[in-house]
């Protein structure tokens, strides 16, 4: 039987004596109209769990930077409530004071809402961007700044996918890998399509079963987040990608690392190529 667990909405910041709890394990909960008991997602299918992470040093601005990538990359959707302060809190190793900061200044970005009371929480309203609406900030636009973001990718997440494919999955993780794959190919509009290619990436990662390899992904998702809203959507682009996400998931169902790996390289270098063409950076 798939184990499940319900899930709620919270948020925080600041290096205080409570920044060093212990973990435990979250799940975001769609929250439209705030209606109560919310969705039962299957524990594989959280991305949340595996992409965040205890805060170290600068817990606000950990805090902030965490949370808005995790909703960037399509961890928290929109709609989603994020767990409840006290679970969260205890996640990022923070303290309650911290994590209240830390979502405000989300608020303040547009990337959350706050209701209080009763059936309220912190939803995500963040539905993405276009690729090519936001242009590139000056100083990712050198060559060798974009260069690092490229290569580190092709580096982390083929490692990723061959690892995957080495791992025996249950019934309900293929599912999910599959589903993931699905969202990809029928996305409405080009935001939507890029926060579920994350989304997919991420899950490949979080099937690997390693946390670092999950943290690792998770920054190369980030940073090449950034760079793709400086070029605008090729619809040829995307058709490839799709066939090439196809490729790795088969891949990593059939348990064949080397495909995997294989394809997963070819993914990258293919987006790396389109990259490097349309970015024009600075020298």
């Amino acid at each position: 039987m798939v184990a499940h667990r319900r899930i709620r909405g919270g948020r925080r910041r600041s290096t205080r004596a409570g920044d060093r709890l212990a973990a435990s394990p979250l799940r975001p909960r769609r929250g439209p109209a705030g209606q109560g008991a919310g969705v039962i997602i299957p524990l594989h299918n959280d991305l949340s769990e595996h992409v965040l992470r205890p805060s170290s040093g600068n817990a606000f601005e950990l805090t902030v930077e965490q949370l808005a990538t995790a909703i960037r990359l399509g961890a928290f959707r929109d709609g989603d409530l994020l767990p409840p302060e006290r679970e969260l809190a205890e996640r990022l190793a923070v303290s309650r004071s911290t994590l209240r900061e830390a979502i405000a200044a989300l608020r303040d970005s547009g990337l959350v809402t706050t209701r209080r009371g009763r059936g309220g929480g912190t939803m995500v309203t963040y539905a993405g961007e276009a690729p090519g609406s936001v242009p590139l900030p000056q100083p990712q636009r050198t060559a060798t700044a974009i260069a690092d973001v490229l290569d580190f990718r092709r580096v982390v997440e083929p490692g990723a996918a061959a690892l995957a494919a080495t791992r025996t999955l249950a019934a309900d993780q293929r599912a999910w890998l599959l589903a993931c794959a699905a969202q990809v190919r029928e996305a409405p509009d080009s935001a939507t399509h890029r926060l579920n290619d994350s989304r997919l990436h991420l899950a490949l990662a979080t099937l690997s079963s390693s946390p670092m390899l999950v943290e690792a992904v998770t920054r190369a998702q980030a940073a090449l987040h950034e760079l793709l809203r400086g070029i605008p959507v090729i619809s040829r682009n995307i058709a490839h990608s799709h066939d090439q996400h196809d490729a790795i998931v088969a891949a990593v169902l059939a348990g064949d690392p080397e495909t995997a790996r294989a394809v997963m390289e070819e993914h990258c270098d293919a987006t790396s190529l389109l990259l490097r063409a349309l970015l024009r950076p600075r020298p």
